[in-house]
């Protein structure tokens, strides 16, 4: 039991993490791998693909010496970063950038929120006056006004 609690405030910890990578470290002294992402050039991989492998190096140390040690609950953060790191996978390259094409839209004011979070995130193309860092939390007050484009058919 307490290795899925490890596990969960892992995950739910990540989006802290991610926040602040992204400002302080992406939008920071990465931006050099950070800034294709913020423009359009050509081909599928960009050099921001690399936090891949930058975010999955903490979620595979985690996993590979709790293993090893035999401490599960180390283990159970590593899983639970290795999972929000599929989560953003999942909603950043795949629904937002639509870098795979499986749906172009949902019809959930929650999901249009952070889409549209993210787009005025991309609004600045340089490395200053970027707002809006995190993925999956989005004030209600944005999800209430998806809900009503929704409900008026916007």
């Amino acid at each position: 039991m307490l290795d899925i609690l490890f596990g969960l405030l892992a995950y739910l910890g990540m989006e802290g993490a991610a926040w602040a990578a992204h400002k302080y470290l992406m939008h920071g002294r990465l931006w050099f791998l950070h800034a294709d992402h913020h423009t359009k050039e050509p081909g599928f991989f960009e050099r921001n693909d690399y936090f891949f492998l930058i975010f999955a190096i903490p979620s595979w140390l985690c996993i590979m010496l709790g293993m090893i040690y035999g401490v599960t609950e180390v283990v159970s953060v590593g899983y639970g970063i290795a999972a929000y790191g599929l989560t953003y996978f999942l909603v950043h390259e795949i629904f937002i950038h639509q870098r795979f094409r499986f749906f172009q839209k949902v019809n959930s004011p929650y999901w249009e929120a952070v889409r549209m979070k993210h787009k005025m995130h991309h609004k600045t193309l340089s490395k200053e006056g970027a707002e809006h860092f995190g993925l999956l939390w989005v004030p209600k007050e944005w999800i209430q006004i998806q809900r009503k484009k929704t409900e008026h058919g916007g």
